[in-house]
C-alpha cells in the first residue's frame, strides 16, 4: 500500500477498544472452512485443524484468524515505560507505524466470562474458557515473536473500530499487530493459559507508584510474552502498575501446565492472589469484598464447581460439556451470548475454539 495513502487512512482511524459497540443480534453461522484436516478429539465433536497464515482467513461469520511473525515492538514498548492508559498504548503504535489519529478506548457494560482449570484424565491439564457477549467479531491471533514465547490468543474485533472506514480495510498485518495489544485470553508455548473476567463494581485499578506502566490488555500480552508459569506471570504482574481501561474493574484467571491456578484481584489499588479453579464474574479474595459481582456470576461459578468436584480429572470433551452448561442459552436474563469458547490443552499446547455456542463444531489452533 502507498505510505500516503496508508497514514491517510489512519488519520482517519479510531482504534476503540469498547466494552459497548457490538450488535445484540444473533448473526446466521457462517460457513465453516474446506478442508480435510480433522483433529483428534475425545469426544462426541468434530474439531476441523487450523494453520493460521499472515493473512486473515475467516472461519465462519465473526471468527476470523490471522498469524503474526516477527516484531511487533511489545519489549521496546516496555523498555519505554509503558503505558497508564489505552491513549498512550495508541500513540506508541501510532509512532512505530508511522500512523496518525489512531485512539484506543474501554468504556460501556461488562462483559461476563466463565473460567475453569482441572487435571486432564489423559496427562496435564486443561483449561476452559467462556466470553460473554453481544454477537460481534473475533478475531484469532497466532504470534510468534522475536523476542519471547509463542501464543494464541483472541480479541474481540469489534473493540477495533474505525471513524469513517471499515477497521478490515486496513492491511492485515496492522490489524493483527493492533489486536496483538489488545488481547482478551489466550495460552502461550509453555502452558500458560489466562483469561481477563470483568467485575461489576464501581471501584477501579489505578496503581501509582514509580513502577512501569501497563493497561489490561497490554497486561495479558506480557504474560503470554514473558511468563511460563503462574508464579513467573505473578512476579511479573507485580513489577507493574496496573491501570484498569475506562475504569473498568477486571481480575485475571491464570493457570499453569504443572496444574497451578489462581485469580489475580486488584482490592484499593493492591495486588490479592487466590487460588482456585473455578473464576467468573465477583471477587474470590476473602474480606469485604468477597462476592461483589453479578447474580448470575454466581450461579455459573457453582454450577462449574459442582462437575469439577465431582470427578479428580476431565476429558477435553468434559470441559466443553462444563463450558456449555454455563453459556448464555442456559439462562433468561440474555444481555448477551457466549460469543467463543476455547478449551486450552496446556499439555499439548492446543487451543479448540467453539464460536456463539455451537458445541458441535471446533476449531483447533496449536501454539507453534
Amino acid at each position: 500500500m502507498n505510505k500516503k495513502i496508508f497514514v491517510v487512512l489512519f488519520c482517519i482511524a479510531v482504534l476503540a477498544v469498547t466494552l459497548m459497540g457490538c450488535d445484540n443480534s444473533r448473526e446466521e453461522e457462517g460457513q465453516r472452512t474446506d478442508t480435510d484436516n480433522v483433529a483428534e478429539t475425545d469426544g462426541d465433536f468434530d474439531s476441523m485443524r487450523i494453520t493460521p497464515t499472515e493473512e486473515i482467513q475467516e472461519l465462519e461469520d465473526g471468527l476470523s484468524v490471522v498469524r503474526y511473525e516477527g516484531n511487533y515492538g511489545f519489549s521496546e514498548f516496555l523498555e519505554q515505560g509503558g503505558a497508564n492508559d489505552d491513549a498512550e498504548v495508541a500513540a506508541y503504535l501510532m509512532d512505530s507505524i508511522s500512523a496518525r489519529g489512531l485512539n484506543i478506548l474501554f468504556g460501556g457494560n461488562p462483559f461476563g466470562c466463565s473460567t475453569l482449570s482441572v487435571e486432564s484424565e489423559n496427562d496435564g491439564y486443561l483449561f476452559g474458557r467462556n466470553f460473554d457477549w453481544n454477537s460481534c467479531d473475533a478475531l484469532i491471533v497466532s504470534a510468534r515473536p522475536e523476542e519471547g514465547y509463542a501464543s494464541v490468543s483472541t480479541v474481540n474485533r469489534d473493540f477495533i473500530s474505525a471513524s469513517g472506514v471499515d477497521i478490515s480495510s486496513l492491511p492485515d498485518n496492522v490489524q493483527a499487530i493492533v489486536a496483538l495489544y489488545a488481547p482478551l485470553d489466550g495460552m502461550n508455548e509453555q502452558g500458560l493459559a489466562i483469561s481477563v473476567n470483568m467485575i461489576q463494581d464501581s471501584a477501579s485499578i489505578d496503581q501509582d507508584t514509580d513502577k512501569p506502566d501497563i493497561t489490561t490488555t497490554t497486561a495479558v500480552r506480557l504474560l503470554l510474552d514473558q511468563a511460563a508459569t503462574v508464579e513467573e506471570a505473578v512476579e511479573l504482574l507485580g513489577q507493574y502498575d496496573l491501570h484498569a481501561s475506562m475504569n473498568m474493574m477486571i481480575h485475571f484467571a491464570l493457570a499453569d501446565a504443572q496444574g497451578n491456578s489462581v485469580v489475580v484481584e486488584y482490592i484499593e489499588n493492591e495486588m490479592h492472589v487466590t487460588p482456585t479453579s473455578v473464576v467468573t464474574n465477583f471477587y474470590l479474595t476473602e474480606g469485604e469484598k468477597y462476592g461483589i459481582g453479578t447474580e448470575q456470576s454466581h450461579e455459573r461459578y457453582e454450577i462449574l464447581m459442582e462437575r469439577i468436584s465431582s470427578q479428580e480429572s476431565m476429558t477435553e470433551n468434559e470441559v466443553r460439556e462444563a463450558l456449555d452448561s454455563v453459556s448464555k442459552d442456559n439462562f433468561e436474563y440474555r444481555f448477551s451470548t457466549t460469543e467463543w469458547s476455547i478449551v486450552m490443552n496446556q499439555e499439548t499446547k492446543e487451543l479448540t475454539y467453539f464460536h456463539r455456542e455451537n458445541y458441535e463444531n471446533g476449531y483447533t489452533i496449536a501454539v507453534e
